[in-house]
């Protein structure tokens, strides 16, 4: 047995220089995959995890406080309480925006995988909103949802307006009020789900043809071929877009940061605004480490149980 462990300590001089050689291309080309991974989400993460047990204010020197600053998330202070709102906000948000971005994703993709005019003209505009800076487009929607020269009012009251003999006064004010400040964040949440419509169409693509040709010999209606064939075939991709679009609305920041700054009364405080203004507005970097720990164990949390329940619904072919 000594002898063995002796033979693995001197695999590196027991080696030809072919092997070395080898070896060492290798590691050179791994090697700004290690360097970034060690620079960026290793070394923060450890930073992350010691300084959650810390009360630093960016100035002086950081003071062990134990488990003070996870107590304090949960307490009823005014930074507990700010807390709970913000997991209640992103929850709200997550469970609105996350079904209705799915759903009209796959429907947009089924729509364009038929074979229409202008089929790729229209995957590229719903898909050009992707390669937007999210700063550019926040300034667009706020414009958007301005309450007396915003585009969105001016739909509504043009709708309106053709049912009714009066004219309208509709005149929300979406982002100033507690009641619709979510909502119009769920509504502009569609505005990014390119992505996710390049997913389905690229898994529709991969439904045999045969398949589909046999239901209709069998005597398959439209809706017959699509909840009997195409959305268990298609239950993979549901699942990838379902994870990316929980993990990216419990991780939103920037529109709520440009357009709201969390108002009106903390309504779009979300988990990812409320550790910025914790750390950087108020100077607990401490908390604000802790409340990142919070978020890091939800996400993987909600993961981790999709995976599991993934195995009662998702559908893989082999």
């Amino acid at each position: 047995m000594a002898a063995i462990n002796l033979k693995k300590k001197n695999r590196w001089k027991d080696a030809s220089p072919a092997k070395r050689q080898e070896w060492l291309l290798g590691y050179a080309f791994a090697s700004p995959f290690i360097i970034g991974f060690v620079v960026f989400v290793a070394y923060p993460f450890g930073y992350l995890i010691w300084l959650s047990f810390q009360e630093w204010d960016l100035i002086g020197q950081a003071e062990f406080v134990g488990l003070g600053n996870f107590y304090r998330m949960f307490s009823d202070t005014p930074a507990g309480v700010r807390n709970i709102k913000s997991l209640y906000n992103s929850a709200f948000y997550t469970i609105l925006a996350v079904p209705l971005q799915l759903i009209i994703s796959f429907s947009l993709a089924m729509a364009l995988t038929q074979k229409i005019k202008f089929r790729d003209v229209y995957r590229a505009g719903f898909y050009l909103p992707l390669i937007v800076p999210m700063v550019a487009w926040a300034v667009v929607w706020q414009r958007v949802f301005h309450p007396e020269f915003g585009l969105l009012n001016d739909i509504i009251r043009r709708v309106i307006n053709i049912f009714s003999s009066e004219p309208s006064t509709w005149n929300a004010a979406w982002l100033f009020e507690v009641e619709l400040a979510k909502p119009a964040f769920v509504f502009m949440s569609l505005w990014m789900i390119g992505r996710q419509m390049v997913i389905f169409i690229a898994g529709l693509g991969n439904i045999p043809d045969s398949m589909m040709d046999a239901a209709k010999v069998d005597g398959a209606g439209p809706w017959r071929r699509l909840f009997s064939i195409i959305i268990p075939m298609m239950t993979p991709f549901i699942f990838l877009n379902m994870i990316f679009a929980i993990i990216n609305s419990f991780q939103s920041f920037i529109p709520a940061r440009i357009m709201t700054e969390g108002g009106p009364s903390d309504s779009t405080l979300f988990i990812v605004l409320n550790i910025w203004r914790e750390g950087f507005d108020f100077f607990n970097m401490g908390y604000a480490s802790a409340l990142a720990m919070e978020l890091f164990v939800i996400v993987i949390g909600f993961t981790a149980a999709q995976f599991y329940i993934s195995r009662r619904w998702v559908y893989y072919e082999e």
